[in-house]
């Protein structure tokens, strides 16, 4: 098996892998097959909270949330920047 990557934050990397290892299951097992159920919401959910905590803590997410207009990104996030201003 391939070596995982780290996420950005130390602490979020157990939580990556866990949710990558779920998104190749379900992807390849599912998805594949028709099934377009969520089985990794949980785990993504506590991913994605472990690293808006990373990047408010590194002083990025005012940065990001910045440059999603010049690369055409839609997404919002309403605590996107809490705490960086």
């Amino acid at each position: 098996m391939a070596e995982q990557m780290e996420s950005i934050g130390k602490e979020c990397t157990p939580l990556k892998h866990e949710f990558d290892a779920c998104f190749t299951r379900w992807y390849s097992e599912r998805f594949l097959h028709g099934d377009k159920s969520n089985d990794c919401e949980k785990i993504f959910k506590a991913y994605q909270a472990c690293l808006k905590n990373v990047l408010r803590e590194k002083g990025l997410t005012k940065m990001i949330s910045d440059a999603r207009p010049s690369i055409g990104s839609v997404f919002t996030d309403d605590n996107d920047d809490a705490g960086d201003k």
